[in-house]
């Protein structure tokens, strides 16, 4: 047996724990296999425990590690990197759990505050630079951290009551989906969720728009006075929040 057969047999072995894949190897190995898998299994699992910690909070340990077990047995790696593997759990956990749609939405908003935390660095504009911008000609764009979620149960309230060890609230589906917006300020990975108004724009905001085009859309929404009085309460918001991107500022 070639060293890269020997090497793809023994990742299906570990993968699938089958007899078949058991077979090529020799007898005295097999006690030495448990070990491997044992090890490759653990590391998958104390992997999912620390991404998700208010997920585990909330369905509790059993539950959890049963969860966890059947996305290891249905989704093994793909990465050389366990960092990626929590990609996987969301979706694997909303096909566990179809009923309590707010199960997988905990497991999103955490993977989306971890993606945060560690995402590409920017510089902010400093709250103290507002006066100093030409408005007319400023393009806003949010921070690369910056991602949006559209969630249908009240999850963000559930995870803010684990993390703070608060009351926590029933799990219920909200009669539409909100917009919850997640990013990273200073060292701290946030979220907030975001009026409907707010969330009309924001997509365009993670691309890049005009102020002027921010103020145009409120005015016509919201009339001359409230649409010009609700964009600078935005904007100082935005920059309080560390979410603008100081190098796209004209």
């Amino acid at each position: 047996m070639s060293l890269a057969l020997l090497q793809a047999e023994f990742g299906n072995w570990l993968m699938t724990g089958s007899d078949h894949a058991a077979a090529r190897f020799a007898p005295t190995a097999q006690a030495g296999l448990l070990v491997y898998q044992n090890n490759y299994r653990g590391a998958l699992m104390a992997c999912l425990r620390e991404s998700f910690p208010q997920t585990l909070q909330w369905l509790g340990h059993d539950d959890f590690q049963a969860s966890a077990a059947r996305c290891i047995d249905d989704c093994p790696p793909d990465s050389w990197s366990l960092d990626h593997y929590t990609a996987v759990f969301p979706q694997s956990l909303a096909r566990q759990w179809p009923d309590d749609q707010e199960v997988a939405e905990l497991a999103v908003l955490e993977l989306a505050l971890a993606d945060a935390f560690v995402g590409r660095d920017a510089a902010p504009l400093d709250s103290t630079a507002l006066g100093l911008i030409d408005w007319d000609r400023a393009v806003l764009r949010w921070v690369p951290t910056a991602r949006l979620l559209r969630l249908g149960t009240n999850a963000p309230a559930i995870w803010s009551a684990l993390a703070s060890k608060g009351a926590v609230p029933q799990a219920e589906r909200m009669p539409r989906e909100a917009t919850v917006l997640v990013w990273r300020h200073t060292e701290i990975a946030c979220f907030r969720t975001l009026d409907p108004a707010e969330a009309e724009l924001a997509p365009q905001l993670l691309a890049g728009m005009p102020f002027a085009a921010v103020c145009h859309h409120l005015v016509r929404a919201h009339g001359e006075a409230d649409g010009v009085g609700i964009a600078g309460h935005w904007l100082a918001r935005w920059a309080a929040d560390g979410l603008l991107d100081r190098n796209v500022m004209a």
